[in-house]
């Protein structure tokens, strides 16, 4: 008799609108490189008709089938907080939860998104000026991103946000942990971006769901760098004009995969390979055609 196949790890990912999530498969292949048997389910709050009120309900039934862990998306990232046992000192301070583990009962928080983007812009962008930054949004995906921006050595974060509480609390939250005057909110986008380095979206505005602009595209300047957190389209309408002008771009698909190794590395225990999820992601990409 054949050995009996070993369960299989159940994992998922709940947010709204992501039909067109290429984390699945990207954590199935490379579970399936490693000789794992790992199912990643979509939980999709548009496509079941629920909000985040739907949240403890979900993770309930997460938790009676056997789930090890979730990644957790727009726009359950700061929702998801009070219905955990635990938090790592990461999630904690960025008050934002992309991945959970279950273990024994618990429900811990992790956030692999703030290292996902500081090694994508690494990649991506090298040698990048980081003196004077433009953040648009800061939610959960903002949150994480700005902690990479200062912690990559960013000098001063402009942050804005159509909440201006949330951009308050955010800038707040940094300058306690890297200190004072390095994020300003504000509650109006400026008029001009002379003077700007760069310019980060982290809004849904550009997703497949969410087209559009960020901003008014006379704002962009040659000189600035301009980068996404969306992945679905990896070229946005922001990123396809900034591109035109000669600006340097980055894509959200790095951090999708460095976001998602991490994730794969607690939902597992295993070591992701990085290199070959990248290349699993750009083939992916590829044969959709969302360039």
């Amino acid at each position: 008799m054949p050995d009996p196949l070993p369960p299989a790890l159940l994992t998922g990912l709940i947010g709204h609108g992501i039909a067109g999530s290429l984390s699945p498969a990207m954590h199935e292949a490379e579970a399936a490189a490693q000789g794992l048997r790992l199912v990643y389910q979509r939980i999709d709050l548009h496509a079941l008709g629920l909000g985040v009120e739907a949240l403890p309900e979900l993770l309930t039934a997460a938790e009676r089938m056997g789930f090890c862990g979730l990644n957790i998306t727009h726009p359950c990232k700061q929702a998801v907080i009070p219905l955990l046992h635990e938090l790592s000192e990461d999630a904690r301070a960025l008050g934002a939860v992309n991945t959970v583990q279950l273990r024994g009962g618990r429900r811990i928080g992790h956030n692999t998104d703030w290292t996902g983007f500081a090694e994508g812009f690494r990649r991506g962008l090298p040698g990048a000026p980081l003196g004077h930054v433009l953040q648009l949004g800061t939610g959960g995906a903002g949150s994480a991103v700005a902690q990479a921006l200062l912690g990559l050595g960013g000098q001063r974060l402009v942050l804005f946000d159509t909440d201006p509480a949330r951009a308050e609390a955010t800038a707040a939250a940094l300058n306690a942990r890297f200190g004072a005057d390095r994020a300003r909110a504000v509650a109006a986008l400026p008029t001009s971006l002379e003077g700007f380095d760069g310019l980060v979206n982290c809004t849904p505005i550009g997703m497949a769901r969410h087209p559009g602009l960020p901003l008014d595209a006379c704002l962009l300047r040659p000189e600035l760098w301009v980068a996404e957190v969306i992945y679905f389209p990896l070229e946005t309408a922001l990123l396809r004009a900034a591109r035109a002008l000669g600006c340097r771009t980055l894509d959200g698909g790095g951090m999708a995969v460095f976001q998602a190794a991490g994730a794969f590395r607690l939902f597992t225990g295993q070591e992701p390979d990085a290199e070959r999820m990248r290349a699993h992601f750009a083939a992916m990409v590829a044969a959709q055609g969302c360039r």
